[in-house]
């Protein structure tokens, strides 16, 4: 049987893990406590739970991206989806709306809209998926400043609100939200064909058109699902502070988004994927600036920290890193 050293392929699947646990560890030497879960009237609290939470948005954004990425292409738009995705819940709440599925279905349409646009200048007019996202990333904060007429707008709506501060079987609601779509988005992707597609279009596209796979509809599809992903997260920032900065909301997360995917082994090539990864590529995020705030360390150093951090996770993950590292170890073995 091989054995996980003689295997560098499946690497892929622990390094991501391990390196949160290590992550954690340091948490928990700076903090004994931060392990330690408190329930109060039926609610769970704790350093962990914060972590999820934080996480939360980037992790929406990566199941997303985890599928535009798996057919070759990249959403930087999916940050200013995000603002108008709010924006739009937010002016629905301020003209007097009162429906919650109305309010949330007005939300997800928005993000539905702007992936689709996306997705058809990608997959039906040939264009980069860099600057076809590009120009929505532009466009689309600017869209949502006019919605919100250039203020932050905002409302009182408790039971919108309860999208981003409630909580559901003693968690906040958005980790509840972070697990509904990735088992729906799980399901979709293994228990239909979509997900072979995708990933056969992310290898090969032009051998998956003539093994009869419409590559062009794939990556609308994918897309669109960014786009939904999107409004979520969203909608989960403009119910947390009950309003909309359409200046603020999203704002670079796109970047953590492929960063968190890319953590999760993903080759930005196309191909393979893995949403649980991407999902542990987003808590690693989090972890990383709790570990760095708890640290103490000046905030002047914590982007440098980032990327030292990032760059250890991605050679680890590196299979040439892996080659080098098996074949040292067994070098080390036999001359011990």
């Amino acid at each position: 049987m091989k054995t996980l050293l003689s295997n560098p392929a499946s690497w892929r699947y622990v390094w991501p893990i391990v390196g949160l646990l290590l992550l954690l560890s340091i948490n928990l030497i700076i903090s004994p406590e931060f392990f330690h879960l408190e329930i109060k009237d039926g609610r769970v609290y704790g350093s962990l739970i914060d972590v999820m939470l934080r996480a939360a948005p980037v992790a929406l954004l990566a199941i997303g991206m985890t599928l535009v990425i798996a057919t070759g292409g990249v959403d930087l738009s999916v940050g200013s989806i995000m603002a108008i995705a709010g924006a739009v819940a937010a002016g629905l709440i301020a003209a007097g709306v009162e429906s919650l599925p109305l309010i949330i279905g007005g939300g997800l349409l928005a993000g539905l809209i702007g992936g689709m646009i996306n997705g058809a200048l990608v997959g039906y007019l040939g264009i980069q998926p860099i600057v076809a996202t590009l120009i929505l990333m532009v466009a689309g904060r600017g869209i949502a400043q006019l919605i919100n007429s250039g203020q932050i707008v905002t409302f009182n709506h408790d039971s919108f609100a309860f999208l981003g501060s409630g909580y559901f079987l003693g968690l906040p609601f958005p980790i509840i939200l972070v697990i509904i779509t990735f088992i729906a988005v799980q399901l979709l992707m293994r228990r239909t064909a979509l997900g072979l597609y995708i990933e056969s279009v992310g290898a090969n596209a032009s051998a998956s058109h003539y093994l009869g796979i419409n590559a062009r509809a794939i990556k609308f599809s994918v897309y669109a699902i960014a786009g939904l992903c999107a409004a979520l997260a969203g909608m989960i920032a403009a119910a947390d502070i009950k309003g909309s900065d359409a200046n603020n909301a999203g704002l670079w997360l796109e970047l953590d988004a492929i960063l968190a995917v890319v953590i999760g082994g993903a080759s930005l090539m196309g191909g393979r994927f893995s949403l649980f990864l991407s999902v542990i590529g987003a808590l690693i995020i989090q972890s990383l600036l709790v570990t760095i705030i708890m640290s103490g360390i000046p905030p002047k150093y914590n982007l440098l920290i980032k990327a030292s951090a990032i760059i250890i996770i991605l050679l680890l993950q590196s299979p040439r890193f892996q080659q080098q590292l098996s074949g040292l170890m067994f070098w080390r073995k036999r001359h011990g």
